[in-house]
């Protein structure tokens, strides 16, 4: 052979030797990725992929678990709160002409489905009456005075608001 072809197969030599060099970094460098991407999962080097799978579906299965045992808790709690006494409106007047100041009331007390209680105090000169009057449904089975009337519908209207009669 002679010097030309030699030259020529040498610096082919070193141009694949290069190529395979840079293709070695490039999978080294794959390779550390995908490491750290099994280490992510819970891997350690000595498991293998299979049993990081299992291990993550198992976390997973608990974690369905634990979320539809919350949800229930959620809507328990929901059911609670709909329950509880927390729509309230007052309705402050004269319960007589000669009176003034405002000092009767009626204070209606309700759930959400409109059960609770209207209470009704009537303030006169010499004595004050107190009256309680149980709702269900938004309706007593006593009737309402139109005091008692308006602090129901304020209270199933709009929960958490007092409202004063002129």
């Amino acid at each position: 052979m002679d010097a030309s072809t030699l030259t020529t197969l040498a610096i082919a030599a070193v141009v694949v030797a290069l190529l395979a060099l840079a293709l070695a970094v490039g999978a080294q460098l794959r390779l550390a990725g995908v490491r750290r991407d099994f280490a992510a999962l819970g891997g350690d080097g000595q498991t293998d992929i299979a049993r990081v799978a299992a291990t993550q579906n198992h976390r997973i299965e608990r974690l369905t678990a634990e979320l539809t045992r919350l949800r229930e808790h959620v809507a328990s709690a929901e059911e609670d709160v709909r329950q509880s006494l927390r729509n309230v409106a007052v309705v402050r007047y004269d319960a007589f002409g000669d009176m003034g100041g405002r000092l009767s009331f009626s204070a209606a007390i309700v759930d959400d489905l409109g059960d609770g209680i209207v209470l009704s105090s009537i303030h006169a000169r010499g004595e004050s009456r107190t009256y309680a009057k149980g709702i269900v449904g938004g309706r007593s089975s006593i009737t309402l005075t139109p005091e008692e009337q308006q602090a129901l519908a304020s209270a199933t209207r709009l929960p958490d608001r007092t409202e004063d009669a002129s």
